[in-house]
């Protein structure tokens, strides 16, 4: 069990993957929220006291990586993990050049997951 319970949000439009990774990580001891959108987790409140965010790329409206990157203004050392069905290189680079921490693709490995966001939430 985590000592500090970090907060981690999940934002997917897919309910079954959202309640996947939020099993997932509150086995870890992690506090986890999810949301359908992007545009639902930024008028939640929940940026100000969540430690790291899951979100995929392809998201309806904002996008993950739109996401991203007004994380990425708003709060600089917020990091953001990506996730996506549609492995494409291209949006990967962009994607880390644009400061994602990581970004893991579908099906991806709990394990996998849980590492990810222990790097993520130590660097917060």
């Amino acid at each position: 069990m985590l000592q500090s319970n970090p907060i981690v949000a999940t934002v997917d439009d897919d309910r079954r993957v959202r309640e996947s990774v939020q099993s997932v990580l509150e086995s870890a001891g992690y506090n986890a929220v999810t949301f359908e959108s992007a545009e639902a987790f930024l008028q939640s409140g929940a940026l100000s006291t969540t430690t790291c965010v899951i979100a995929d790329v392809r998201l309806p409206g904002m996008d993950g990586t739109a996401l991203q990157r007004r994380i990425r203004l708003d709060r600089h050392q917020l990091p953001v993990i990506l996730i996506t069905a549609h492995d494409d290189d291209d949006v990967r680079r962009q994607a880390l050049r644009d400061g994602a921490f990581a970004f893991l693709v579908k099906p991806f490995d709990g394990g996998e997951l849980l590492e990810q966001v222990a790097q993520a939430t130590n660097s917060a």
